[in-house]
């Protein structure tokens, strides 16, 4: 998103930027809402698809549908759980292993810090003054290592907070292709509820791609078309297995 000029000098006055420095880290779990809604619409209608293709009707896509909401969704959620688990073990395990090198080797740990910073164009009595101030505090001296030698975030994502994003992402944005469904006990025929079902999908991925665009502040048409066509591509393919299943085995009437 483009900022006029006015309003970035009044996010870079000097107490916006120490502000913003000493402020917490920003938690960002957008990204774990978008990969669960477009998980979950694509998942839940490409089983609408593939039952449509195969023509079991509209009873068994609800009960596959919500099934694979509540199963898959929560699977889905337990796996960025454990992803995001995993990354705070993994900082927590070099946090544990620079701590041992600072205290048995603390020459040659602090002869990575004057390299690291060399190669940053530091170099002469003004690289010495940084390493010293780095290394002069243990904390800081860590922090350093870990974010400069081994590439990891000092605050990763927490678990349960990644985890119940994705869920929420996955259940709200999968229920929208089951919303027609339902109109089949009030007579309406299963050829119109599909094609609604295929219409809401569509704006789903539309609305996940304005959103994704907002978050990664690049051009809204650009990502409602690839997510939109990823989510087709993928129903697409469902609807031909059900077809091809439908043609091999006959479809039962429900």
């Amino acid at each position: 998103m483009k900022l006029s000029p006015e309003e970035l000098a009044q996010q870079h006055t000097d107490e916006a930027i120490a502000a913003r420095i000493a402020g917490p880290a920003v938690e960002e779990y957008s990204g774990d809402f978008v990969l669960g809604g477009v998980d979950g619409t694509i998942t839940t209608f490409a089983i609408v698809a593939g039952v449509a293709g195969a023509s079991y009707g509209v009873t068994v896509a609800m009960v596959l549908g919500i099934a694979n909401l509540l199963a898959d969704g929560f699977s889905m959620a337990i796996s960025n759980y454990l992803k995001a688990r995993s990354d705070q073990m993994q900082l927590q395990k070099y946090r544990q292993i620079e701590n041992i090198h600072i205290k048995e080797v603390p020459d040659r740990e602090r002869e990575e810090i004057r390299q690291i910073f060399a190669g940053k164009g530091f170099d002469g009595e003004l690289l010495e003054q940084v390493v010293e101030t780095i290394c002069e505090d243990r904390r800081r001296w860590v922090d350093t290592m870990l974010v400069e030698e081994w590439g990891l975030r000092l605050q990763p994502p927490s678990p349960w907070k990644s985890g119940l994003v994705t869920f929420t992402g996955f259940v709200l944005c999968g229920s929208i292709p089951l919303l027609p469904l339902p109109l089949i006990y009030l007579g309406l025929n299963a050829s119109t509820i599909f094609l609604s079902s295929a219409i809401l999908t569509c704006l789903a991925f539309a609305l996940i791609g304005v959103f994704r665009a907002r978050v990664v502040q690049e051009g809204a048409l650009a990502s409602v078309v690839e997510t939109v066509v990823t989510g087709g591509v993928a129903a697409a393919i469902a609807y031909g297995v059900g077809v091809l299943l439908d043609m091999l085995a006959g479809s039962p009437a429900i």
